[in-house]
């Protein structure tokens, strides 16, 4: 189907790609997969959405019926990831996307590039918005980022059900926060940021952060020792979630986590070629090493309930969105980016040509 990208917002992912870590990472290709748009056409066989609908352009694909899909502890959909790890259409093995002249191929990204006025994307990558009230240069960001950190949270480590329990979150950018937002939520009783930028403690503490660590304060000292010393029973925290994808932090996150029953969430995804790496004693004294992606939601059947839970009110996704720009203005949304200066960006391409 074709989409009209309404808005699109800038994600670390972007960036990651751009800057050539991404092992998949095909060039020349449109980025972009954190937006929302109206659907212009469908094609041949399209059932589930037709033109003049508002959609959201999921990058975790969900089709229903393959294994992944059916099975209730996994998001991981098969059935057009073999394509779009490649850039290109299931239909036919080809692109969307061509240069001006017409005779060099543009790849797609994620299955989504929605850094683009129109974009083309499987049926399997689209989830229809009901409600036509809902904003969709705000609920764009549910395509990545913050619906993300809310899955982690909620399904991947189901922290809710475990009311009072601590939470450790390293990197306090949007993922970390909506992390934040949803330990609260789920009852955490203290939840711990981490961030080498003090000046991200202020954000963390208004979506619910009850102590604020930046491991240069503790100089000479491991952060994970500081954590399981500050712990409220001091043998650890139970759940606790990176966000940055530094291979280092990871092993941080995974040893403050409690001894016995602690689970520690890998949701930063990390450069080409790294690897992770621990004392085996850590897992089996009973910490649990995991990952989620796109926190664990099925895409096409549980994003609506979000965008739902939005229009409630129920969450703090506008604050999330710190500037607007047009899309033109893109360079000077990734300076923000790389400079730590906003949290989302939403690009527009509402009077790009005037």
């Amino acid at each position: 189907m074709r989409i009209k990208i309404v808005a699109t917002a800038l994600c670390h992912t972007d960036a990651y790609t751009l800057d050539g870590l991404d092992p998949e990472g095909l060039f020349p290709c449109i980025l972009g997969h954190e937006a929302a748009g109206i659907v212009e056409s469908v094609g041949e066989g399209v059932t589930s959405v037709a033109p003049g609908d508002h959609v959201i352009p999921c990058y975790q694909a969900y089709c229903g019926e393959c294994a992944f899909c059916k099975h209730p502890k996994s998001n991981l959909c098969v059935s057009v990831r073999a394509h779009t790890g490649k850039g290109v259409m299931r239909h036919d093995g080809g692109v969307r996307f061509h240069t001006v002249e017409g005779d060099k191929p543009i790849y797609h990204f994620m299955g989504t590039s929605t850094f683009s006025e129109y974009t083309v994307l499987h049926e399997e990558s689209v989830a229809k918005v009901e409600n036509r009230e809902a904003p969709l240069e705000n609920i764009c960001l549910l395509g990545c980022g913050v619906s993300t950190g809310w899955g982690a949270v909620y399904n991947t480590c189901k922290v809710q059900e475990h009311p009072g329990a601590s939470v450790a979150v390293f990197g306090i950018g949007a993922v970390g926060l909506a992390v934040i937002e949803a330990a609260k939520d789920a009852g955490a009783g203290r939840i711990f940021a981490v961030d080498v930028n003090p000046e991200k403690f202020e954000a963390a503490r208004r979506w619910g952060a009850t102590d604020c660590l930046n491991p240069k304060d503790f100089e000479g000292r491991k952060i994970q020792d500081v954590l399981v010393e500050q712990s409220p029973g001091g043998w650890g925290i139970d759940y606790t979630f990176e966000c940055i994808g530094n291979v280092e932090v990871m092993r941080a996150a995974l040893e403050c986590a409690h001894r016995g029953w602690g689970e520690s969430c890998v949701i930063g995804v990390a450069a080409s070629g790294q690897e992770i790496a621990t004392r085996p004693f850590q897992l089996v004294t009973g910490r649990v090493w995991k990952g989620t992606a796109f926190g664990g939601y099925k895409s096409r059947k549980d994003v609506p309930g979000l965008v739902e839970k939005y229009m409630r009110g129920e969450t703090r996704l506008d604050e999330y969105i710190t500037h607007r720009m047009k899309f033109a203005e893109i360079n000077e949304a990734f300076a923000l980016l790389h400079g730590g200066k906003c949290l989302r960006t939403v690009l527009t391409f509402e009077d790009d040509d005037e």
